[in-house]
């Protein structure tokens, strides 16, 4: 097949690399000219342009742009293709995007693969980086059963897990387990810079291991994405801040209590409920 990539960065170079090494021939168009000579000279992709005519030839289109882009760049992209081209978005926030494409492109298929590292851009591409991860799709009612057949088929080939669910019921879920960590993650990150001592900062600094590498790791990655992440999906993330401040007084008040019976009652509902998520 050919496919294109319109958004050559993490994921979308990432992508380029795995299924150009299925044997499809891939499309990949770029704002930036050095960032798709890079695309190429990787092997990410066969061609490049920064020119979205490049894509008219591709059966399948993957839209890996910034969510703020993914709606303008679609209106644009249309005016190249044939109806029968497949697009699809990889986009973290699904409800506003679906309401948006869905009326101006019936053969539009939502999509979100979870899956990604902290760092950015084309050079951060990696093979196989969708193998056993989730890839969330999102089709509606009226979405072609053909088109939703021939992405599965694509999805399934990265050697990723497909779910299907409602874009309504995707941004409720991804805000407790993506959107929320990168808030808190970031507000961790904030509060231990408000070490007033610079030595007991520094200290901190240098004794930082595992555990604050994990809890910190999403608070520390691209800030254009987590502002995107609030903004687009406003309510549920809104939502579930709240629900974690109401957690974080409730340890609060179990500590200025000295209630430890009950704080340990909580951390080992905590210790039971973690595998339900990792494993």
């Amino acid at each position: 097949m050919n496919i294109g990539i319109l958004g050559l960065g993490l994921i979308g170079g990432s992508l380029g690399y795995d299924l150009r090494s299925q044997g499809h021939h891939l499309l990949g168009v770029s704002r930036r000219e050095s960032t798709c000579q890079t695309a190429v000279a990787l092997g990410s992709v066969d061609e490049a342009s920064v020119e979205m005519s490049l894509l008219a030839a591709a059966d399948v289109i993957f839209i890996c742009t910034p969510i703020a882009l993914i709606v303008p760049q679609v209106e644009q992209l249309i005016t190249h293709l044939s109806p029968a081209t497949i697009i699809t978005d990889v986009g973290s926030v699904k409800a506003p995007i679906v309401e948006a494409i869905s009326p101006m492109w019936e053969r539009f298929v939502g999509g979100h693969p979870m899956a990604g590292t902290a760092d950015s851009g084309i050079e951060a591409a990696q093979k196989n980086l969708f193998v056993d991860r989730p890839y969330v799709l999102t089709p509606d009612t009226h979405t072609p059963q053909d088109a939703i057949a021939i992405l599965e088929e694509i999805v399934r080939s990265l050697g990723a897990k497909i779910y299907h669910c409602q874009p309504a019921q995707h941004d409720r879920a991804v805000s407790w387990i993506s959107h929320l960590p990168v808030m808190v993650s970031a507000a961790l990150i904030t509060a231990c810079m408000a070490e007033t001592d610079p030595a007991v900062l520094q200290l901190a600094q240098n004794l930082a291991s595992s555990g604050f590498r994990d809890t910190s790791r999403v608070g520390g990655g691209n800030p254009e994405l987590g502002v995107m992440m609030a903004k687009y999906n406003r309510q549920a993330l809104l939502s579930s801040l709240q629900q974690y401040r109401h957690n974080i007084n409730e340890v609060i008040n179990l500590i200025e209590q000295e209630d430890w019976n009950t704080l340990e009652a909580k951390l080992q509902s905590t210790q039971r409920a973690r595998p339900l998520f990792t494993e």
